[in-house]
């Protein structure tokens, strides 16, 4: 929603801008990561405000390591938020996908380019056109997140930014 976007964009930018920050961990509520954009909203008119592919970008070129802790579900846009961070961790119980182009949409934040830089065309592909989601163990061996754990994500990726 614009709102969370908003707020996702001025979080980010107020991480980058504060020099005691050294560090930054997406996460996301009641434990789920993102389950991605409300298809509702696609029918209604445009409205002013942050394009998710925008806020992607803006993650990825923050000179701070970006981490997210995927708890539940990364879907759709929630994916590719989670693309655009440096390290991703993921519960083992999480699965990951963007199941939205089982509707007949394609991945509109860049997902279809950074999914193949990351885990290799032939694997991106399969995730791409089937919209299946992918379990944690699963993702961990194609190289979608750096690591698996059975803990507290937001925790474990606490962990991995002060090590980075």
């Amino acid at each position: 929603s614009s709102p969370v976007l908003q707020a996702l964009e001025d979080g980010l930018k107020k991480a980058d801008a504060d020099p005691s920050v050294k560090a930054i961990m997406i996460c996301g509520d009641n434990g789920k990561f993102s389950a991605g954009a409300d298809i509702r909203g696609f029918s209604s008119p445009k409205r002013g405000g942050v394009a998710l592919g925008l806020i992607v970008s803006l993650i990825e070129r923050s000179e701070k390591p970006v981490v997210a802790a995927i708890e539940d579900i990364a879907l759709g846009g929630g994916l590719e938020v989670a693309l655009g961070c440096h390290y991703r961790i993921a519960h083992v119980k999480a699965r990951m996908g963007l199941p939205e182009v089982t509707i007949g949409l394609l991945p509109g934040a860049e997902g279809t380019q950074r999914l193949p830089r990351l885990i290799g065309v032939p694997a991106a592909l399969d995730i791409i056109t089937t919209g299946r989601h992918v379990p944690a163990t699963e993702a961990l061996k194609l190289g979608l997140v750096d690591e698996v754990v059975e803990e507290n994500t937001v925790e474990a990726a606490i962990r991995l930014a002060n090590k980075v």
